[in-house]
C-alpha cells in the first residue's frame, strides 16, 4: 500500500530549487516559500491519515485475541464474526504463493473457530448436539506425506467422556485447494467402541499458514482458524 510522506513532499518540491539570483524577499520567492510550505502541510496531512500497513504477526494476534475462548465461534454474535472475517482477508495477503506444497501445514492443530459451528464436529456440534455432547477438544493432525486425523472429545451428559475419530487420505487439488476423503467415523465412549456411518470427504482451501495458525476455507464458505500445537 502506498503511503504519501512529508519527506517526499519536500524532496518533490527540491527538484525546482528557488533561482540563486532571487532576493531573499522578492515577490517570487515568497510566492515559492509559501507553495513549499503548502505542499508540504497538505501531504503531511495525508500521511497522518493514511492507515498503518498490519505486519502478518500482528494479524496473527488480532485474529487469536478474537476467537480464544468462544466456544469455537458459537459465542460470537454476527458482527463478531464479520470481523474475524475481516482478519482473516487481511492475511490472505501474507499467505505463501503456494500453501499446498508448504510443510508447515504439517503437525497438531487445534480447530478454535469456525464460522459455522456445525462444520467441524457435525452433529455433535449442532445445538441440540451441545447440550448432549460437551466439546472438551476438537483435535486435527496433518501427516506427512498425506494424513489427516480428526477427533473431537467430549462428555457425554456432563460425566462419561468420549471420542469420535476420523481418519483421512489428504489429495492436493491445486496449490490452495485439499481434498480429504475420510474412513468411517469411530466412536468411543465409555468402554465401548465401534464404527457408524460411512465415508465421507470435505474439500478445503489453504488461505493462510505459518508456525503459529493455520486459516481454511470449506467448500460452501465456512472460515477455519486452527491453532498449532506442535
Amino acid at each position: 500500500m502506498a503511503s504519501i510522506t512529508a519527506s517526499s513532499a519536500v524532496n518533490a518540491v527540491a527538484k525546482f530549487p528557488l533561482p540563486l539570483t532571487s532576493p531573499r524577499n522578492s515577490p517570487q520567492s515568497l510566492s515559492l516559500q509559501r507553495r513549499a510550505r503548502s505542499s508540504a502541510g497538505v501531504c503531511a496531512s495525508l500521511s497522518a491519515a493514511a492507515p498503518a500497513v498490519s505486519k502478518p504477526d500482528d494479524l496473527v494476534e488480532n485474529i487469536l485475541s478474537k476467537v480464544v475462548q468462544t466456544d469455537r465461534g458459537v459465542l460470537l454474535a454476527g458482527n463478531e464474526h464479520q470481523k474475524v472475517a475481516e482478519v482473516a482477508d487481511e492475511l490472505q495477503k501474507f499467505c505463501v504463493s503456494e500453501p499446498v506444497k508448504c510443510p508447515l501445514i504439517f503437525g497438531e492443530w487445534d480447530v478454535v473457530y469456525c464460522s459455522n459451528p456445525t462444520s467441524p464436529g457435525g452433529e455433535y456440534r449442532s445445538s441440540l448436539g451441545r447440550l448432549v455432547f460437551k466439546t472438551k477438544e476438537m483435535i486435527q493432525v496433518v501427516e506427512a506425506p498425506d494424513i489427516v486425523r480428526n477427533r473431537v472429545s467430549f462428555s457425554l451428559l456432563g460425566f462419561i467422556d468420549g471420542e469420535v475419530s476420523l481418519k483421512g487420505k489428504l489429495t492436493a487439488l491445486d496449490d490452495k485447494w485439499i481434498q480429504v476423503v475420510f474412513e468411517a467415523p469411530e466412536l468411543k465412549i465409555g468402554g465401548a467402541e465401534f464404527r457408524y456411518g460411512s465415508e465421507s470427504e470435505v474439500k478445503l482451501q489453504i488461505t493462510y499458514v505459518d508456525n503459529k495458525i493455520r486459516l481454511g476455507k470449506g467448500s460452501r464458505g465456512a472460515l477455519f482458524v486452527f491453532q498449532r500445537l506442535t
